[in-house]
């Protein structure tokens, strides 16, 4: 790499919404996010699937489990 033109690598705190922080590599000094793993309703568990007219049934049926 060529010497005085890259940014310097360093670690930084990353600050969620929830309050949740945790550090990681970045050229910036301080990250905000408005939603992490700790929050997220995909990790927590309380995602909820809406089934818009029997959608998910129709997919089961024809690419699911086949009975036998």
């Amino acid at each position: 790499m060529k010497q005085g033109i890259h940014p310097k690598y360093k670690p930084v705190q990353v600050t969620c919404a929830c309050g949740n922080t945790f550090v990681t590599g970045s050229v910036i000094d301080k990250i905000h996010v408005e939603i992490c793993a700790q929050c997220h309703p995909f990790f927590t568990g309380k995602q909820k699937l809406v089934d818009t007219a029997g959608r998910i049934e129709r997919f089961e049926r024809k690419y699911g489990k086949s009975s036998e």
